[in-house]
């Protein structure tokens, strides 16, 4: 098996006056060049080469009695091999689809109480979940990730084809996962430049209502919601009243989207090698912003009524199964698992990398930055929450403060002079805990100004790091500076998670030698160019309701199964102990106790029951609801999703996982069928089949 020239360029190795393989990636490769022919003729000619990088050589079988009886496809090719430990930290640092919780998280870390994932919380009753799942699935599934990237020096596509060829399917779902990611992901790049450039005004667009077409005052539809929302729903996405009324492209929308998907071509256009670099900006200048606001968010008035919320225990809540599951999936974004991210960067990393330090150093660094992001997150949600509480107080102490203090007398009974005009505000909250049944039936006569709601109705909704922030944002002094900082740290932070999200779909599909023909910068410009295409359809006035739809269902689902094949496979198909071996052979050294408990008993136990806890939750929720927005009420309202979106919905929970058994079943016909395809597979890699000699680039 010949390589092409440029499958030659890509493995980083070049031939020499007597066509023997010259390796450039370290100095034992070097020497090798420079050794003895004798010596160097051992090492055989480039297919040799690869066959033995990978174990795929009859001896290497022999050699191993629990391998299976495979031989990798020649359909793949070996890649060059980065270096840097530094440089492979921020891939998975910068490149993880949330890092951190401002941009992914919004959607996932505050439903807790329904079936479906929605909106983000970081409260203590979330914590301890998030924190249980980090250490039981989260740290264990990312070194198991890395490991294999590592050692099969592929995508996520081939590393399990060359485990076993019924296993590519989990590959092939996770490129699929990552491919419905990168269609909605980048409409939230193409949000944060819309509000960027609409920062730089005298006054924000989204503090005050715009005036009518009659110039007699404002815009009903804003002046029944309020500005934030008017300017995100109306402004921003020119929103339809449900899924079922479509409508034309927003012109400044698509012209968004189309600006992302050019930047993210321009990180990516040279590969890995643009990618590395731009990470290194990326992953680093958030950390700047985020302290900046961390500064600015806990000196805001308010600010430690959001930090107490975040932080006060809801133990009812660990009763609660959704709760785990939103934790898990947390986890699943965070760090990148399932996603194919980390296997296609990992095979960049040089052979004896410690991807030990670094599973457990990136994990330790994705998740603190959650938590630190989240306490400014909340400091901010607190100044907005605090703020809207006093202007309740003050419009029912100006609009009707003695209609008020009638009202609680009469309901409860209460002596004439207990309440005055000086206590009114400390009856209605003693009232209001001590009769809440009572209470409630004057909720219809009397505004209810309330802390503990202000901060939970904070904190919900789709238009979540717009709708709130900017709402925050607006009440701030210096607001365009807080604004232009805001939005400049959410595009790096969605740009960081672009590269990732489309490095998980390039890099399995060049390993391919059909693909690895294609020069990068055209096969990089199609994958874009392709899912912009796609993504225009979020630019219509129903396009909001689609997002949704694959925010919701798009990749929760895979992501349980996808992890869920994987350990399962590495632990019970691939075996715990050749698994052991590799590591071994990598790093020099077995992993602990820690990571094979993980692996083989806790994490498959823990993902088997998440994953059937989703599917019955699915279930028990009867038909699929969404919220839409009805300008009349100047609020989101529940609504069923129509006959086509249910089916949507299902082809989108199936299309991924489906994956797995239609490819072992394409293998499997095509072996019944006598073809020379799996009559030639013979090996695996394994470490009884490569040592550290046989480093390649």
């Amino acid at each position: 098996m010949e390589l092409p020239s440029r499958a030659l360029a890509n493995t980083g190795v070049s031939k020499g006056n007597n066509s023997q393989p010259i390796c450039l990636a370290n100095s034992r490769s070097r020497k090798l060049s420079s050794a003895p022919e004798s010596i160097r003729a051992k090492r055989g000619t480039l297919t040799d080469f690869t066959n033995r990088s990978f174990g795929h050589t009859e001896q290497a079988a022999s050699r191993s009695p629990l391998a299976p009886q495979y031989k990798q496809s020649p359909a793949f090719i070996v890649r060059r091999r980065s270096s840097g430990v530094s440089h492979a930290h921020l891939n998975c640092i910068g490149s993880s689809p949330s890092s951190p919780v401002v941009q992914r998280s919004w959607k996932e870390w505050k439903e807790q109480t329904k079936g479906v994932l929605s909106g983000p919380q970081c409260e203590g009753g979330f914590l301890i979940p998030y924190l249980v799942m980090l250490i039981l699935e989260g740290v264990p599934l990312f070194y198991l990730e890395l490991a294999i990237g590592q050692k099969m020096s592929r995508g996520s596509i081939g590393a399990w084809t060359a485990i076993s060829p019924y296993l590519g399917g989990i590959g092939l779902a996770s490129v699929v996962t990552s491919l419905y990611l990168c269609l909605y992901y980048n409409i939230i790049n193409g949000w944060s430049f819309w509000y960027l450039f609409h920062s730089f005004q005298s006054v924000l667009p989204w503090a005050e209502c715009p005036i009518n077409s009659n110039w007699t005052g404002p815009i009903e539809e804003c002046e029944t919601a309020t500005p934030t929302q008017y300017f995100f729903y109306r402004q921003t996405l020119n929103i339809s009243s449900s899924i079922e009324e479509n409508g034309g492209i927003h012109t400044g929308q698509a012209l968004c989207l189309l600006l992302s998907w050019l930047i993210t071509y321009l990180f990516i256009v040279r590969g890995v090698k643009s990618t590395g670099k731009v990470v290194y900006f990326t992953a680093t200048f958030p950390y700047v912003v985020l302290f900046i606001y961390l500064i600015r968010g806990v000196t805001l008035h308010g600010a430690i009524n959001g930090v107490k919320y975040m932080f006060t225990p809801k133990m009812e809540q660990l009763a609660n199964p959704t709760t785990w599951i939103n934790a898990a999936t947390q986890i699943f974004f965070s760090l990148g698992l399932g996603f194919g991210t980390l296997i296609a960067f990992a095979s960049y990393n040089q052979y004896n990398n410690n991807f030990e330090r670094q599973a457990i150093v990136v994990s330790v660094i994705n998740s603190g930055t959650s938590i630190f992001a989240s306490i400014v997150t909340f400091s901010i949600y607190g100044f907005k929450a605090t703020v809207n509480y006093e202007d309740c107080l003050e419009r029912r102490w100006t609009v009707s403060p003695w209609r008020t203090r009638l009202l609680l007398l009469n309901a409860f009974d209460l002596a004439e002079d207990s309440i005055t005009m000086n206590n009114v505000s400390d009856w209605i909250e003693k009232l209001n805990a001590t009769y809440p049944e009572q209470f409630a039936e004057l909720s219809n006569k009397l505004e209810d100004c309330n802390l503990e709601s202000e901060l939970d109705t904070a904190v919900e909704g789709t238009g979540l790091a717009f709708i709130v922030y900017s709402e925050a944002i607006k009440n701030m002094p210096l607001s365009q500076l807080w604004s232009v900082l805001y939005f400049i740290m959410l595009l790096l932070l969605g740009m960081g998670s672009m590269l990732g999200n489309v490095t998980a779909i390039i890099t399995p599909l060049r390993d391919f030698k059909v693909v690895s023909k294609i020069s990068n910068e055209l096969f990089n410009g199609l994958v874009c160019l392709f899912c912009l295409l796609l993504g225009l359809g979020f630019t219509t006035t129903s396009g909001n309701y689609w997002f949704t739809m694959f925010n919701d269902y798009g990749a929760n689902f895979s992501l349980l199964f996808v992890v869920l094949v994987e350990v399962i496979t590495v632990s019970y198909i691939y075996g715990i102990r050749r698994f052991e071996k590799d590591i071994e052979d990598m790093l020099g050294h077995r992993p602990n106790w820690y990571w094979k408990i993980m692996w083989a008993i806790v994490s498959p136990l823990l993902l088997i029951t998440l994953f059937i806890i989703y599917i019955v939750n699915y279930i028990k929720g009867g038909t699929p609801t969404y919220q839409a927005w009805n300008k009349e009420l100047g609020k989101s309202v529940v609504m069923q999703y129509p006959v086509y979106g249910q089916v949507f919905i299902g082809l989108l929970l199936v299309s991924s996982v489906s994956c797995v058994p239609l490819t072992a079943l394409y293998v499997y016909c095509r072996k019944r069928k006598g073809g020379n395809y799996h009559q030639k597979q013979q090996a695996v890699n394994t470490a009884s089949s490569y040592r550290p000699e046989d480093d390649r680039d």
